[in-house]
């Protein structure tokens, strides 16, 4: 029999017996549109399950993804037209590490109502883990990347609340796709920087192509960054992807925002609990003829790989409204 439980232990399979057939199951609190149970199986397995309504067998079939020491299986279940998505873990001395998957998985899924779309959500976030665990990913976020994406995330909160859809500002947040500026949209290109401490007196630009666009307006966005970690309105890396999954309304918005998160390396570790920030000023600048800048253009031959800064300085005179790429005109 089903049921709603809290968890009570150190984790939810704790309290869950083995069951002589099939499975015992209790339901993850607050799942209603994608019904959530953690479970176990005859052999003692933890289990998380996902109900999904609906046959998602060829979806499955064609992006489904192995991770070592979990299996991961679509069975159809005792109701017709439903499905059961189910995560095995097969060694109980990863119980920790399975635990911090599925609380991932449940809370991505916490703002989902279409099962295509859930499931898609799922194998993103396994394929995520897999990178990680595998190695290709095995490193934590730098400073400075925790920093970057953090201000990239921020411009696109302002993007899909100002001026586009969900979708059309995940469409246009290009992330670390090989693009020069971090978001196009129309003809507009937007390249985001973040500036914290002693970095306060100037921006590092990082190529001679952030700053040349064949798009007809190109701004240059900055995010003045303040590490407050007892501020009330500070939010950490974690903190602004978790809110920006419950403000996301769009199914597919949900899904492009998961899979580009993919592309960075990130997955919802406690180190990204800690910097907490907060926007302490933000500035736009429209990068018009003679603003200082070196580009691949203006480069002489066999002149390549550079990276300069800019004294924020010398740049007043191109400091302009966010309203002209954040508002409809």
């Amino acid at each position: 029999m089903m049921k709603t439980t809290m968890m009570s232990s150190e984790t939810p399979w704790d309290d869950i017996g083995s069951p002589k057939a099939d499975f015992n199951v209790r339901k993850v609190a607050g799942t209603a549109a994608i019904p959530i149970f953690w479970g176990k199986n005859v052999q003692g397995n933890c289990l998380l399950i996902i109900e999904l309504d609906g046959d998602h067998s060829t979806q499955f079939r064609n992006d489904v993804i192995t991770l070592h020491g979990i299996t991961v299986d679509l069975r159809n279940g005792e109701v017709p037209f439903k499905q059961r998505l189910i995560l095995t873990l097969e060694k109980h001395v990863d119980r920790d590490l399975f635990f911090g998957l599925c609380k991932t998985l449940i809370a991505s899924l916490v703002p989902v109502s279409d099962a295509s779309v859930a499931l898609s959500v799922v194998l993103v976030h396994i394929k995520r883990w897999k990178a990680f665990l595998a190695g290709r990913k095995l490193r934590l976020l730098s400073a400075e990347e925790i920093q970057g994406l953090f201000a990239e995330l921020q411009f696109l909160r302002s993007l899909y609340t100002r001026r586009l859809s969900e979708s059309a500002a995940l469409d246009a947040w290009c992330g670390i796709d090989s693009v020069h500026q971090d978001f196009i949209f129309g003809d507009t290109a937007v390249e985001i920087k973040s500036v914290s401490g002693r970095e306060r007196n100037s921006v590092r630009i990082s190529s001679e192509d952030q700053l040349e666009t064949l798009s007809s307006n190109l701004f240059l966005m900055i995010y003045k960054l303040s590490d407050m970690p007892d501020s009330d309105h500070a939010k950490s890396l974690n903190d602004i992807i978790r809110t920006i999954e419950l403000e996301l309304t769009d199914d597919k918005a949900l899904e492009a925002f998961s899979e580009k998160l993919s592309s960075f390396g990130y997955i919802p570790l406690p180190e990204y609990d800690t910097p907490r920030f907060v926007v302490s000023n933000s500035q736009c600048y429209q990068v018009l003829e003679g603003f200082p800048k070196l580009v691949r253009s203006g480069l002489p031959q066999g002149i390549t790989r550079l990276s300069y800064e800019i004294k924020l300085e010398s740049i007043k005179a191109y400091m302009c409204s966010d309203s002209l790429i954040l508002e409809r005109s």
